[in-house]
C-alpha cells in the first residue's frame, strides 16, 4: 500500500476505472472500513483500522500543489452496492458529488446497460509522471502485473479512452449520482 501511495504522490495524472467497488481515492472512511470488513478470511479489527487509515492517507493527493489531473470511471453497480449499509452508501455518494466538483477531477459513471463496453477485462490504472514516464496495470491485461513499456501503456490508455468515451459525461454522471441519492 505504501508503494502505491508513493507512486500516487509523484503522479501528475492518474486515470482509474473500477468495476467492483469505489476506487480507494474516492472512498469515505466508513465505506473503506466496511469494504475491509468484507475480506475473507476476516481481517483482525486492528488490521481493518490500519488498512483504513492507510487508504485515507492516500487522499493527500487531492491536496497537492500543483494539483494532479485525476480521472475516474466507476461502474454503475459500484454506486448501487450498499457496502456498509444504506447510510454508508448515502455518505459515499454525497462524497462523490463533492469530489466531482473539483476542477482537477473528472468523475464518470459507466451505465450497466451499455452494449459496447471496453472495460469488460476489469480495472484499469494508469499513473503518469512529470518526467514523461508512466506505470499502469489492468486485471485483464499483462496477467495483472504493472507495466511501464510505451507499447503496453498505450494498450491501457486506449482501453481507458474507450471506457471514458462509452461512459456518461461528467455532467451526466453528476446528475446520475444525484438521482441515485434521491432514491435512497
Amino acid at each position: 500500500m505504501r508503494e502505491l501511495a508513493e507512486l500516487e504522490a509523484r503522479a501528475v495524472e492518474l486515470l482509474h476505472y473500477r468495476n467492483h467497488n469505489i476506487h480507494g481515492l474516492l472512498q469515505t472512511p466508513e465505506y473503506a472500513k466496511a469494504l475491509f470488513e468484507t475480506h475473507q478470511p476476516a481481517l483482525a479489527p486492528d488490521v481493518v483500522d490500519r488498512e483504513t487509515a492507510a487508504r485515507m492517507s492516500r487522499k493527500a493527493v487531492f491536496d497537492r500543489e500543483p494539483a494532479p489531473t485525476l480521472g475516474f470511471v466507476q461502474e454503475q453497480v459500484t454506486l448501487e452496492r450498499p457496502i456498509g449499509g444504506k447510510m454508508v452508501l448515502r455518505r459515499q455518494l454525497e462524497h462523490l458529488l463533492e469530489v466531482g466538483q473539483l476542477r482537477n477531477v473528472t468523475l464518470q459513471v459507466m451505465p450497466t446497460d451499455r452494449e459496447d463496453h471496453a472495460g469488460m477485462q476489469g480495472l484499469v490504472d494508469v499513473l503518469k509522471f512529470a518526467d514523461g514516464t508512466a506505470i499502469g496495470r489492468s486485471d485483464g491485461a499483462f496477467n495483472g502485473r504493472p507495466v511501464s513499456s510505451p507499447r503496453d501503456l498505450r494498450i491501457l490508455e486506449l482501453r481507458y479512452g474507450m471506457i471514458r468515451a462509452q461512459a456518461l459525461t461528467p455532467r451526466e454522471s453528476q446528475a446520475f449520482i444525484e438521482h441515485m441519492l434521491g432514491r435512497l
